[in-house]
């Protein structure tokens, strides 16, 4: 028997199990299934929101697509405006409820959620929650490696092209534990290609050192590509590309596209190696508080060595350090930007629904309850920053002949990593580091995270506001206009310019705000 297409392999699970069906796919999709006896049509979205499906319903015929443009276009659809994902969107950048679009009467198919639609009546369902029992406790210190890898390699194998294969790659410890599993799965290096995006003005971080030192090692061809030109495109709003929705994508969209259409002639599908970073985050006071409840002494004190040594010295001298350096005063900026119409904001009651009081589930079933000990990580796979990160990602699709992947977001891996015992595995990712001890170079292995922070020439030849009813509804472009914002606030303040950036072009199309 051949291959079995990914649209055959929905049908014989939902032939096989019925309604039950999605309880066994995993990956990265959306689709939607007729059901022809039963007179019903499924749509479905993955676990985690890396592929988006939309639908709308007027007068009882509805509209499913994974394209919101095309539901939009549709001239039955209404295109009245959605405030209160627009008040979203210049206080976050992003809508605080998964199942808001721009528009109010299209909708999103949330994460892990099923519409089956029959007749007049559709019903939306949960089908899956990320549930993340007790840790994972083995004998041997191995088996948490050798697991990881061999999850992380069934991740790579799904997604690998026929081809060759492409790694977004840094001199990070995350994108290079992608390059040297490619290689290992695919087991030809030359099958294997990688970039890097080289910032001159973050020297210190060093990543095309770092990102040599690992295609060396795994003998892969990287190229690099001067990245500080394209972190902000002073001539955005004069580009004829659009977005969806207001999106802070577009002022970059215009290097996006070389790059994905360059990357394209490289490679067909490219890795990006999101995931770890939030799966691995260090939450040791909720592991040892969670221990002590649990009144587990034994590895209570198991943890509490391993710990007092690892960090040594010169960590415990940088801890004392900071918890007796003076306290910088809080950033006063998070919260509703000043310009933001005072109407608008007691109408959706924006400073309460910024403090999360009002930030739903995707079922709208509140609060996804506090993970005992790993409560961070857990939370924020459920925020709806995921798949607003994950439409940027097929966004930068849009651009080019390009997929792109997430072998660390496969539900085989992500799970894993979040059920490692936070002691030890979690602290500096060490369990990557142990994984790759003798596939990366050592240098690469010890490696701290670099953050670093980009400052963006916002406000240089950008076009004065208007003041012409649209985008007054929401913000008043005077206050806008007159200060110099900085931190938060100067990306609040280019929310309001990309928004009328969107109204403008959807106003060719016959958007209104109701």
């Amino acid at each position: 028997m051949g291959e079995v297409s990914d649209a055959e392999l929905c049908l014989r699970a939902y032939a096989a199990w019925g309604d039950a069906f999605l309880d066994r796919l995993t990956g990265d999709f959306c689709f939607v299934l007729w059901d022809d006896a039963r007179k019903r049509l499924i749509c479905a979205r993955d676990q985690l929101g890396i592929r988006s499906l939309f639908h709308a319903e007027v007068g009882g015929a509805w509209f499913v697509s994974d394209s919101l443009d095309w539901i939009a276009a549709q001239t039955v659809v209404a295109r009245d405006l959605d405030d209160t994902w627009i008040a979203d969107f210049l206080t976050v950048g992003h809508s605080l409820e998964s199942e808001r679009t721009v528009y109010r009467h299209i909708r999103r198919v949330a994460p892990a959620h099923v519409l089956t639609i029959s007749g007049t009546r559709a019903v939306m369902r949960r089908y899956w929650r990320l549930d993340i029992g007790d840790p994972l406790y083995f004998r041997d210190r191995r088996q948490y490696t050798e697991g990881f890898l061999d999850l992380l390699s069934k991740s790579i194998a799904d997604r690998l092209p026929a081809g060759r294969v492409g790694i977004s790659m840094g001199g990070g410890l995350d994108s290079t534990t992608l390059a040297a599993c490619a290689v290992h799965v695919t087991g030809d290096a030359s099958r294997v290609v990688a970039e890097c995006l080289d910032f001159e003005q973050f020297a210190s971080a060093r990543e095309r050192h770092f990102s040599s030192l690992a295609a060396d090692r795994l003998g892969v061809e990287l190229r690099h590509r001067r990245g500080d030109d394209l972190v902000y495109d002073t001539e955005w709003w004069a580009r004829s590309i659009t977005t969806p929705e207001p999106s802070a994508v577009i002022t970059t969209a215009q290097f996006d596209r070389e790059v994905v259409c360059e990357r394209a002639e490289r490679a067909s599908v490219w890795f990006y190696g999101e995931g770890p970073d939030n799966a691995l985050s260090f939450e040791r006071n909720d592991y040892l508080s969670w221990l002590a409840g649990r009144r587990d002494w034994r590895r209570l004190a198991e943890v509490g060595v391993f710990y007092l040594r690892v960090k040594g010295l010169a960590g415990w001298w940088e801890t004392l350090r900071r918890y007796t350096r003076r306290r910088q005063p809080a950033d006063d900026s998070i919260g509703v930007p000043p310009w933001i119409d005072p109407a608008l904001a007691r109408r959706l009651d924006l400073q309460q629904r910024l403090a999360g009081s009002t930030r739903l589930g995707g079922d709208g079933a509140g609060f996804v309850p506090r993970h005992p000990w790993r409560p961070g990580a857990v939370a924020g796979f459920n925020d709806p920053i995921w798949p607003a990160v994950l439409s940027d990602y097929e966004f930068e699709e849009s651009l080019g002949p390009l997929a792109l992947r997430h072998p660390f977001l496969d539900l085989r891996v992500l799970e894993f990593m979040l059920s490692v015992p936070t002691l030890p595995w979690a602290r500096e990712k060490l369990l990557l580091r142990e994984a790759m001890r003798g596939h990366l170079p050592a240098e690469v292995l010890a490696r701290r995270k670099t953050p670093h922070e980009s400052t963006l020439p916002f406000g240089h030849g950008l076009p004065a506001l208007p003041r012409d009813g649209y985008l007054d509804r929401y913000v008043d472009v005077s206050i806008v206009s007159a200060g110099n914002w900085s931190g938060r606030l100067r990306s609040n303040a280019l929310a309001v310019h990309i928004l009328d950036h969107w109204l403008k072009r959807m106003r060719l199309g016959g958007a209104h705000s109701s």
